[in-house]
């Protein structure tokens, strides 16, 4: 019984970080819904990348005969979170040398401060620290800027950066990974870490941090067939984004999307400015879970966009 409660405690707080984003079922439901957008001929070029991932193999396993690929592509998607239980890869700091570097799988840093962006903000006139040079954002531009075959990156590179990439566009659609809340009691060099300070609690009872209830909107740990199941069964794969909005495929204006949602809606009453746990109400649970759905959708369709425009 310990050893269970130790694991269980163990995952929870690994999935309660700051750098873990609509855990494995919203991930995957994005790269699945965007899966079914792309092109054939950039669906080739994706399915051929991604066999140069080393996880490959086992993103394939059990797979059904002819799904193969798009299996490995949806299950590509959790693999910027895998690596950071993979004992060959390391911590590192964003104020570390190497902390922006792209340089494809020899690369065995596990990057987690790449999984958000924190655009910092007061309710209170607290004073802000100074932003860090190395985000989501950033990293995500320069992903951008070589997968495309002309670009002269090699293939290692474009396949480690298509891996990244299908995981960061949903980080970035996620409100609190692209925000960072600093007030009189919760200030300190990085504010609440995108809501992991506050605990709220939900319909279901517990007392969690209100940012690993936004992240668990979707669910939690999930097979591909699950993923690929609930996107279809759920409606998420049926909603269709506005085009124009589908159409933007600027990182940067997608954050600031997330950090005005979050203002209005992830920080809205009844959260408090400082560590209480509070009570979700209905209405809060309910406009959260139809934004997660918005956004999701949102992010698969840019995402298909994304790679339409850049495996081309």
């Amino acid at each position: 019984m310990r050893t269970i409660t130790v694991l269980a405690t163990t995952l929870l707080i690994f999935c309660c970080g700051p750098a873990q984003a609509w855990w494995d079922e919203g991930h995957m439901q994005i790269a699945y819904i965007a899966y079914t957008k792309l092109t054939p001929a950039v669906k080739a070029r994706a399915d051929a990348l991604l066999k140069l991932n080393p996880d490959y193999a086992a993103w394939t396993a059990g797979a059904p005969t002819g799904m193969e690929s798009e299996y490995a592509f949806v299950h590509a998607a959790t693999w910027a979170d895998d690596i950071k239980l993979k004992p060959n890869y390391r911590y590192g700091k964003v104020t570390d040398a190497d902390a922006g570097q792209n340089v494809g799988y020899s690369d065995l840093v596990n990057h987690d401060y790449w999984h958000y962006k924190d655009i910092l903000f007061t309710p209170d006139g607290t004073p802000l620290p100074a932003p860090v040079p190395v985000d989501a954002v950033t990293q995500l531009n320069k992903m951008i800027a070589v997968m495309p075959s002309s670009s002269g990156a090699t293939d290692d590179l474009r396949s480690y950066d298509l891996s990244w990439t299908l995981h960061l566009v949903g980080d970035l659609h996620q409100p609190l990974h692209v925000i960072a809340r600093y007030t009189a009691q919760i200030a300190g060099a990085v504010g609440d870490r995108g809501g992991n300070e506050e605990k709220v609690v939900p319909a279901t009872g517990e007392t969690i941090a209100l940012h690993a209830y936004w992240d668990r909107l979707f669910g939690g740990y999930s097979s591909v067939f699950g993923a690929i199941n609930d996107a279809t069964h759920d409606g998420i794969s049926g909603i269709t984004p506005d085009a124009a909005k589908a159409g933007i495929l600027d990182p940067d204006v997608w954050a600031q999307e997330g950090f005005d949602l979050a203002k209005q809606n992830a920080y809205a009453d009844p959260i408090r400015t400082d560590k209480t746990a509070v009570e979700l109400t209905r209405a809060y649970e309910t406009n959260a879970r139809n934004i997660a759905r918005d956004r999701v959708a949102l992010g698969a369709a840019r995402l298909a966009n994304l790679l339409n425009q850049v495996l081309q």
